[in-house]
């Protein structure tokens, strides 16, 4: 077991008092999920971390970080601190503090930010220890949560931080204080929390201001916001402005695409230097999200040929994406795509287009709500027939109050049943599946599309047509 924290060390990072001579692995705030030896933090986040603490212990954690020690068994290994989150975030700053080689990068943005942090780790992998946020831990909790898992030896770590609301990530980003910190693009989500698009832009742009001097901003030069966000990188000092891009006044930008059927070989200018790599996965967005990934690799100090390799091994993950041939109890075989996990309307209108483009006997989709689209959510479900209707999208299911707008814009040979909830229609599109369909799940994920994922992979046999 290699040591992250000592008691000592954690003790010092968060003025807290140690309680026992422990050493921990890991840090962990779900008592679910212990792995041996981690710290567990008795967070409020929901529920109260408390209650767990004791399960935690039985689970193998090596310590528990708690304000309350009654929680826990006489004689267990505790830190005891005044407050829990915020001993986490010294945690985290602490370990950012005693890594003074590794090169920051942290990434947010409307669509793709959490693809393009995985993109990143794993081109800047190919340069040396890496670390990274976990699934999409990006809020009040998650970013301080990964500083404090990084190791006192990783070269790079890349960050993704995320936002509903204007100045919560002018309130993370000091923590990670980047050395390259990029937007992947500005859409309309949660824009019910804003007057229009321009706040959200502003609110992205709250991730420059945590910027390490002599750092980049990484920007969209394609985004109808890209001037404002250009002005708001160029009210900090000491940072240099970068963008990327199809245009060819980015300062990354893609030169060829070259498309054999079953994968698309890219050459682009980066940052001056040419780079070439393979897509194996379809739509458009791969191409801008894999440029993006490049050009942060490249700032923060990596190999750009080694990040090219490793990114041409790179494919989809689940919930975003995500590929499986699913063997029906019946004979013949369909092919699912898990999209499950978050939707908009840029990354809706994205993941129709390339469900369009894949092969299959029948495309269908499935759609969930897509939330936190303020006042003219109705409108902005009803305009997604206008990526259905004249495509080669055969069947439509919806799912939510607010798909049901989305249902009565869909053509007559194009509209499938619509529920409730994304449970709901689980029965109608299980019976609708033929051999050689490809079906695409989408929605929110408070939309709870997930199911419809989950009980289409349950009908897998393992007997995979040849």
């Amino acid at each position: 077991m290699s040591a992250l924290w000592t008691a000592a060390d954690a003790a010092r990072a968060t003025a807290g008092e140690a309680r026992g001579n422990w050493t921990v692995s890991g840090v962990s705030i779900d008592s679910r999920d212990i792995s041996p030896g981690d710290l567990f933090v008795a967070l409020k986040v929901g529920r109260d971390g408390h209650d767990f603490v004791a399960g935690a212990l039985a689970a193998g954690a090596g310590a528990a970080l708690v304000s309350d020690p009654t929680c826990a068994p006489e004689g267990a290994p505790l830190l005891v601190v005044g407050d829990s989150q915020v001993a986490m975030e010294n945690l985290g700053v602490a370990a950012r503090r005693r890594n003074v080689l590794a090169r920051r990068v942290a990434i947010t943005g409307s669509v793709g930010k959490t693809t393009v942090k995985e993109m990143t780790a794993a081109a800047l992998g190919a340069s040396g220890l890496t670390h990274a946020s976990v699934k999409s831990y990006n809020n009040h909790w998650g970013v301080p949560l990964t500083l404090a898992r990084m190791p006192a030896d990783a070269r790079f770590g890349v960050f993704e931080i995320g936002m509903n609301h204007g100045g919560e990530i002018s309130r993370l980003v000091p923590q990670v204080r980047p050395h390259v910190a990029a937007i992947t693009m500005v859409a309309p989500v949660h824009i019910e929390h804003f007057a229009d698009e321009t706040g959200i832009a502003d609110a992205k742009a709250e991730i420059f201001l945590g910027i390490e001097p002599g750092g980049f901003a990484l920007l969209p030069a394609d985004n109808p916001h890209a001037a404002r966000l250009m002005r708001r990188a160029a009210d900090v000092d000491a940072i240099d402005i970068v963008t990327f891009g199809r245009g060819t006044t980015a300062d990354s930008r893609i030169v060829t695409v070259q498309d054999d059927g079953s994968r698309r070989i890219v050459t682009a200018s980066v940052l001056g230097q040419t780079a070439e790599w393979v897509i194996n996965e379809p739509g458009e967005h791969w191409i801008d999200n894999s440029l993006c990934a490049l050009t942060l690799a490249k700032l923060a100090g990596g190999s750009l040929e080694a990040a090219a390799h490793a990114l041409s091994k790179f494919g989809a993950i689940a919930g975003r994406g995500a590929v499986t041939h699913i063997a029906l109890p019946d004979g013949g075989t369909v092919t699912l795509v898990d999209e499950a996990y978050n939707a908009n309307p840029a990354s809706v209108a994205g993941a129709l287009a390339t469900l369009a483009a894949r092969p299959g006997q029948r495309r269908i989709a499935v759609l969930g709500d897509m939330l936190e689209l303020g006042t003219n959510e109705n409108a902005y479900h009803a305009r997604l027939a206008d990526h259905i209707n004249g495509r080669p999208i055969d069947l439509v299911f919806t799912a939510g109050p607010r798909m049901a707008h989305l249902h009565e814009a869909l053509a007559a040979n194009q509209r499938g049943t619509w529920a409730q909830t994304a449970q709901g229609v689980v029965a109608d599109v299980l019976a609708a599946l033929q051999d050689g369909d490809t079906i695409m799940v989408k929605g929110s994920n408070g939309s709870k599309t997930a199911v419809v994922v989950q009980a289409i992979a349950a009908l897998d046999t393992g007997a995979k047509g040849g």
